[in-house]
């Protein structure tokens, strides 16, 4: 009997060190690593205060105001015109409030117990009014000369006017203008308010004082979102000059507001805001040392939680300020066309938000915020 045929055993070549590369099971990253890194409290707070010290040294910067002022012709024509006629609109205040109005408190005749009145509505409150006017457009010809200077001419140059973006203009500014009167009125209704009205007023005003000074080629959303999200920096910012505008009345406050104008408006077009981005602020501010950040890499570290990264400082100013176009839209006859439109100025700076505005536009608007 035959034995069956053997066949040769195959024979395969040895894996390579290439090959055993694919043939190890595939490796699997944990999911923790796809969690957002957050910072803790203690850094957090670190950050804002040292975003709020950045601010308060932005705003004291008078060294930079002084040497704009000195070196530039037109700078300092403007400035010198605004001091003089702020100077004589606050020395009068004072000549009534400290002189004549102790004075008709203790005369008996009518003319002698009203001078003070006539002195209000014959001098004081047309000098007041035209200095208002004054000021404001100087320091819009301030605001213009420093953007110049700090970007060039060709930046400045504002793009061809048309109909639509001159009513859009003018729209902005008539409601930017109702929201810093509404702002100020809001900040001195809340002095009524017990025991926290009066720092929560104060506190309000460092923002909306503020918020005069920001004018980045923002819209009036972005300009409002810009600064809920940067809070530390620009209370800290408002500060000085809502401390300096507390003491005296209503009237000689707006007066020494007015004086300071100018400068802040310098100060506040040679600030650089912090941080760059909120809600990765280790990129502009970086956290305290041995406070056990690390290196992570450059990955994004979110704020704490505990901590807002944008408070919505100016929402009840825009519920009002709202409110305000609706009544007026509705009492203008308008009732269709009102409430089609009542919320354009805030809701329409949305879609900016979100970054869809176009560089022209940023320039148009780059210095438009000081015309208030």
């Amino acid at each position: 009997m035959s034995k069956p045929t053997r066949h040769p055993r195959t024979q395969y070549a040895s894996a390579s060190p290439s090959d055993s590369v694919f043939s190890q099971p595939p490796l699997y990253t944990s999911s923790r690593s796809s969690y957002p890194v957050f910072l803790s409290l203690q850094e957090t707070a670190w950050l804002q205060l040292t975003c709020a010290g950045r601010g308060l040294f932005d705003a004291s910067r008078w060294d930079t105001v002084a040497r704009l002022v000195a070196s530039d012709p037109e700078i300092r024509s403007n400035v010198f015109k605004s001091l003089v006629l702020n100077a004589v609109s606050l020395l009068s205040i004072y000549f009534f409030d400290w002189l004549l109005l102790p004075l008709a408190r203790e005369q008996q005749k009518w003319f002698h117990r009203n001078l003070g009145w006539f002195y209000q509505v014959l001098w004081l409150l047309p000098v007041v009014g035209v200095s208002f006017y004054l000021n404001s457009s100087w320091c819009t010809l301030i605001a213009k000369r420093t953007y110049t200077l700090q970007h060039g001419a060709r930046a400045a140059v504002p793009p061809p006017a048309t109909y639509t973006g001159m009513l859009n203009a003018l729209a902005t500014s008539a409601y930017r203008g109702v929201m810093v009167c509404t702002s100020v009125v809001l900040s001195f209704a809340l002095a009524y308010v017990p025991y926290v009205g009066p720092p929560a007023g104060f506190a309000f005003l460092c923002w909306v004082d503020a918020f005069i000074w920001i004018a980045r080629g923002y819209s009036l959303a972005r300009r409002v979102r810009h600064l809920e999200e940067r809070w530390a920096y620009y209370f800290a910012f408002g500060l000085p000059s809502a401390a300096l505008c507390m003491w005296g009345s209503s009237l000689a406050n707006a007066a020494l507001f007015a004086l300071f104008f100018p400068a802040y408006i310098i100060m506040a077009m040679h600030a650089r805001p912090l941080p760059v981005d909120p809600y990765n602020p280790t990129l502009s501010v970086p956290p305290r040392a041995g406070g056990g950040g690390g290196d992570d890499g450059g990955a994004v570290r979110y704020p704490s939680p505990l901590v807002p990264i944008r408070v919505r400082v100016f929402a009840p100013v825009i519920w009002l300020n709202d409110a305000v176009v609706r009544v007026l839209s509705v009492g203008s006859g308008a009732r269709g066309a009102g409430a089609r439109h009542a919320r354009v100025p805030s809701d329409g700076g949305e879609s900016i938000e979100e970054g869809e505005a176009t560089v022209a536009e940023e320039r148009s608007q780059g210095y438009s915020g000081f015309a208030l």
